[in-house]
């Protein structure tokens, strides 16, 4: 093992009701992972595992931060209890560790007493929603049919109430990327959220997927809003990350890094994928009653697929001059020989950019604030045409 591959960060999302969730978003990804485990009907990450896995968790770090990732499904299908007894452990192992906590849910089962908690414990939220009502509602819904941005944004509202921390997580489709900028300024004015993820619906054999060229206008007309009005007051994901590329330094996403392969996910049961996006029984690493999450994660199986984003790429990868700043974007939406499916959508986003990139990027070599570029229309793109 290399020193390099040795001091970085290693992530293991967990996944406490696995796939279970209270609603059926039309789009999602993980609800089918119930049908890994047909004979196991409660998909429920037990206290005995969760010590098991705490302990090696927090031994497996290089660094003295930690991260706890509890994802879903719907995390908050477990009781308060649960995550009470959580942090529990994770001080009975902390060894001197700091240690951080952030949980994506859907929103809708948010409570004052939940509020209360993650204040009190200084835990980071990600909801899921997908803009103003209409476009949340197309796709969002409950197992019944009914829609569920009302209760979504009550969920937010509340943690707007108690000083939580949060962030969004929004689903851009084929139908909500259409309005760009109805979207953005809905997060931005209405909700006044300060940290922004765009996940682009990519999945086969779906009939909302975005399209490549709609993925392509949605960020560049974000972009010429966010440039001119909110560099360093809204923070989206994909545009600092992109910066973060321009400047050579690891993004903040891994769908932008060259490699992947150091953040894993944990199912109810204990086994353990290389990814969140490949939980598939051929990506299974393992399980940690088994194995160690430390020979799991810097296992050859495990190097070999953090790798496999960089050499799998298309032969016109190699030559494309935004290869330093896509690496192929995720490997699960490279659909044909190797070319991602958003492949259109990203060229025309970075050449749009560009001079913005440059100038951002000039502007922190001298030590500047990027938000300096708001002052400076020659560098802002030439429109969105």
């Amino acid at each position: 093992m290399t020193p390099n591959i040795l001091s970085r960060p290693l992530y293991v999302m967990l996944k406490p009701v696995g796939a279970g969730c209270n609603l059926a978003c039309h789009y999602c990804y993980y609800l089918d992972k119930k049908k890994l485990y047909p004979n196991d009907p409660r998909h429920i990450l037990s206290e005995e595992l969760l010590e098991e896995f705490t302990k090696q968790y927090i031994e497996a770090q290089t660094t003295q931060e930690v991260l706890f990732t509890w994802h879903g499904g719907e995390t908050f299908m477990r009781p308060l209890s649960f995550y009470k007894k959580a942090l529990e452990l994770q001080r009975k192992y902390a060894g001197g560790h700091i240690i951080s906590n952030c949980i994506q849910t859907n929103g809708t089962l948010i409570t004052e007493e939940w509020a209360r908690f993650l204040h009190d414990n200084q835990w980071l939220v990600g909801v899921s929603i997908d803009g103003p009502q209409e476009f949340h509602d197309e796709f969002r819904l409950t197992r019944q049919g009914k829609p569920t941005w009302a209760k979504v944004r009550k969920g937010i509202d509340l943690l707007n109430r108690f000083g939580v921390e949060w962030n969004a997580m929004a689903v851009v489709n084929d139908y909500n990327a259409d309005y760009p900028l109805d979207f953005y300024r809905f997060f931005r004015d209405e909700l006044e959220c300060r940290y922004i993820q765009f996940a682009p619906i990519v999945e086969r054999g779906l009939d909302c997927n975005v399209r490549p060229e709609q993925w392509g206008n949605f960020l560049c007309t974000i972009f010429d809003e966010w440039v001119r009005h909110d560099v360093g007051t809204e923070f989206v994901q994909i545009f600092d990350s992109t910066l973060a590329n321009w400047m050579g330094v690891p993004p903040g996403v891994c769908t932008l890094a060259r490699e992947c392969g150091h953040a894993a996910v944990m199912e109810w049961n204990g086994d353990v994928y290389c990814c969140d996006h490949f939980v598939f029984p051929e990506y299974k690493l393992g399980n940690i009653h088994r194995d160690t999450i430390v020979g799991l994660m810097y296992s050859p199986r495990q190097r070999e697929f953090g790798r496999m984003k960089h050499e799998g790429l298309a032969k016109q990868c190699h030559t494309c001059e935004w290869l330093f700043a896509c690496n192929g974007e995720c490997p699960k939406n490279r659909w044909q020989g190797g070319l991602n499916y958003l492949c259109e959508g990203y060229r025309r986003f970075f050449e749009h950019v560009a001079p913005s990139m440059d100038r951002m990027k000039q502007l922190l070599q001298q030590e500047k604030a990027p938000a300096l570029i708001m002052q400076e229309p020659q560098y802002w793109p030439k429109g969105n045409q």
